[in-house]
């Protein structure tokens, strides 16, 4: 399976960013600490040059809390990296006091050019349904940006005030044109970052089910209550009520019902890099 997925409106949003870098001071980008290398935008690190940068792996509440650890020691040794969860808050509170010590040399700058009290300008950027609205709420207290648990739903950019410290300018999700590596797609559709429009679900789910088989044999046949060898779809289907007239199985429901379970983390707590 070779999954690709670029809408014409993240070639605008690639523009929009190129055009908007001059005006911020940080760039934080988000990844997913289920994926800290297969999530991150390879266009940004050519886009954004010298720019100051803060990582931020969110959804480390989803993650393998041991491989995390492990991978903010080694992404760490390139720049400022912070594992957060901007749905349970984890983390948050950590990332203003990170962005003033980032833009601490730049301050002095300004200053011995007289600006003084200017609010720190960072952009926000990542894949789509990375959660990045959601992190804008929970740093602002309240709805300023709009939210969903479907990839594209920020198509606009917008600054947003935390408060006199911070202003956010929040942009779309942009993935990129081609996934060089097949499993680079297939990991990102299994975390959502794809529409499910776009592959076959059934074929997905069945890779999911032999990596989840290879990495984290034992929480998924917890989960299931089923044993190795019927740990399959049409088991999941059987477990899940996906029944059709004749007593079949509905593998499609059965992969649907599979990959929302596995997004949300009941499954298994997984790290895929």
């Amino acid at each position: 399976m070779n999954i690709q997925w670029y809408p014409g409106h993240m070639t605008r949003a690639k523009r929009k960013l190129e055009e908007q870098l001059a005006w911020v001071d940080i760039v934080m980008e988000l990844g997913d600490a289920r994926l800290p290398l297969s999530s991150r935008n390879p266009l940004l690190k050519q886009l954004l040059g010298n720019k100051l940068r803060l990582l931020l792996l969110n959804k480390s509440d989803l993650a393998d809390k041991k491989r995390i650890d492990q991978w903010l020691v080694k992404l760490g040794k390139e720049g400022p990296v912070l594992a957060i969860s901007s749905m349970t808050n984890v983390g948050v509170k950590k990332i203003v006091p990170l962005l003033e010590e980032l833009m601490t040399d730049k301050r002095e700058r300004l200053a011995a050019r007289g600006v003084r009290g200017r609010p720190i300008r960072v952009m926000v950027v990542g894949i789509p349904n990375i959660g990045k609205s959601t992190l804008i709420n929970q740093l602002t207290g309240g709805s300023q940006a709009k939210t969903g648990n479907k990839p594209g739903v920020t198509r606009g950019n917008q600054w947003i005030r935390i408060h006199d410290k911070v202003e956010l300018l929040d942009t779309p999700g942009m993935l990129w044109p081609k996934f060089d590596d097949p499993e680079v797609g297939r990991k990102l559709a299994v975390t959502g970052a794809v529409r499910d429009e776009v592959f076959d679900q059934e074929e997905l789910a069945q890779w999911l089910l032999a990596w989840l088989k290879q990495n984290y044999p034992l929480e998924l046949q917890s989960f299931y209550k089923l044993g190795e060898n019927e740990t399959d779809l049409e088991g999941i289907g059987r477990r899940r009520g996906c029944l059709v007239s004749g007593g079949r199985i509905d593998t499609f429901k059965a992969a649907q019902i599979f990959l929302r379970e596995f997004r949300s983390g009941k499954i298994a707590k997984v790290t895929m890099d």
